[in-house]
């Protein structure tokens, strides 16, 4: 038999026993984790999908704004690039089941001393080589399969990462689209402010040329003036910094940025009854977090076969001559086959230390996992409840709004008639203007909240509702 093929029926068996082995170290089970048997206070009707959730507000510049973000946004752009790396890392671990082969070609001219005893025949040689050489780990322990299961892993994770990083942008663009907005109304509702009270402050300097006002109604008026019109400002200040965050979002410089004229204020989608607690599954950041728990487990099998032997098999083939034209005559082949073995005996307590390390990670990996899934329920629990309770004071101060523009009304007959001073009409307008403003910042926190809780349940839900 060739003595080639006496190597290889060597070797066969070695390899059919490096295929049926199995990995060392524990395969991954997922931990035990607290659900609750339904969310409080989730009622409505219908079920809107996830993904595009923010589609639900049914406004066109928000959608035109998340998309723009979604396509140009630099943290975004970041978490791609990280995905890459991610599954380049899992393809070179990946690459480690195969063998590794290369061609080599040298020529090595040499000369040996002519004054010693043993000097060859020939002082001076020329020898040239080309010969491809392999190897080939048998991954009879499995170190080769965890690397790559732990690879593979890490790169779900960073896949999950990206998935988180969208949808926090997302949430981030459209909050920061409904603040934009709120602002947009608070601005309208000061600026309404500040021409009724210019014109009473006219009122009142007529009145007072008439002897039917005092001085002092008549610098009320203009103190009253003067705080709506720094107000208006602050508005002005805080909507412009608002619409420059929006800008960073987007990707886009602040000062080439603006949002066009306010469309119809957005109402909060209903939320289905009986939402089921298995849609945190859905969360990004959750799959993330088990996700290095399954790297985290399979890391312990890498650590525990540091403890086994590594066998290697190596192989080279090709020609040597030191005439370079009989380089390829069969009388130049050359080859050789053969194992390498590698027994761990004394490693000073390296692999017991780096075994105890992983079994660390893991359980660090475990609690991590663990607390964000607490976190998650606190979260949707948290918008759910404020969902439930901001609708109940929006209600309220919906009435407060009517009772204040009821009393400003009378104010303003009274003080007509003259029977009050204008001050109460000052303070009934006054009253007015907050309780409207509160109107709307609720509004917002409305809206903020049912963001919110799109972004708790991992963007929306399409699951059944849970009776």
């Amino acid at each position: 038999m060739n003595p080639a093929m006496k190597a290889l029926a060597l070797v066969l068996p070695l390899l059919a026993a490096a295929s049926a082995a199995a990995a060392v170290g524990p395969d991954y089970r997922r931990p035990d984790v607290p659900a609750p048997v339904a969310w409080k206070a989730a009622a409505g009707d219908g079920l809107p999908p996830a993904g595009t959730w923010w589609q639900l507000y049914d406004d066109a510049t928000l959608d035109a704004l998340v998309q723009r973000a979604l396509a140009a946004n630099q943290d975004l752009a970041a978490a791609a690039a990280r995905v890459e790396q991610a599954r380049a890392a899992a393809g070179l671990a990946r690459s480690q089941y195969l063998p590794s082969a290369a061609l080599g070609a040298s020529v090595d001219r040499s000369r040996v001393s002519e004054a010693t005893d043993n000097r060859l025949p020939v002082a001076e040689s020329t020898t040239h080589r080309a010969a491809l050489d392999a190897s080939w780990e048998l991954d009879l322990f499995g170190r080769v399969r965890r690397l790559h299961e732990g690879a593979r892993a890490a790169a779900a994770a960073s896949a999950a990462d990206f998935a988180h990083v969208r949808l926090v942008l997302a949430a981030e663009v459209t909050s920061g689209y409904f603040t934009l907005r709120a602002l947009d109304r608070e601005l309208a509702l000061v600026h309404d402010g500040v021409e009724l009270r210019r014109r009473a402050l006219a009122l009142v300097a007529s009145r007072r040329q008439g002897g039917a006002a005092t001085d002092f109604d008549l610098a009320r008026a203009e103190a009253e003036l003067a705080s709506t019109e720094a107000e208006a400002a602050a508005l002005a200040n805080r909507r412009a910094a608002a619409q420059n965050a929006l800008a960073v979002l987007l990707g886009e410089p602040a000062p080439d940025f603006a949002v066009g004229p306010p469309a119809a204020a957005a109402v909060p989608p209903a939320i289905p009854a009986g939402l089921p607690s298995e849609l945190l599954e859905r969360r990004p950041d959750i799959a993330a977090a088990e996700a290095q728990l399954a790297a985290a487990n399979a890391r312990i099998g890498v650590a525990k076969a540091a403890f086994f032997p590594a066998i290697s098999l190596t192989g080279s083939a090709g020609s040597a001559s030191g005439d370079l034209g009989r380089l390829f005559g069969t009388d130049a082949r050359i080859w050789s086959i053969g194992p390498s073995l590698y027994l761990p005996v004394f490693q000073g307590g390296r692999n017991r230390a780096n075994l105890a390390r992983a079994r660390a990670e893991w359980d660090e990996n475990v609690a991590r996992f663990r607390q964000r899934v607490l976190v998650a329920f606190q979260e949707v629990q948290d918008a759910l409840t404020a969902t439930q309770l901001l609708a109940e004071q929006d209600a309220a101060q919906a009435r407060a709004v009517a009772a204040a523009r009821r009393a400003a009304d009378l104010a303003q007959a009274r003080y007509d008639a003259g029977y009050v001073a204008y001050f109460e009409v000052i303070d009934a307008q006054r009253t007015v203007l907050g309780a409207e403003r509160a109107a709307t910042q609720l509004d917002a926190q409305r809206l903020l909240a049912s963001v919110g809780l799109f972004k708790a349940l991992g963007g929306g839900w399409d699951a059944p509702a849970v009776n």
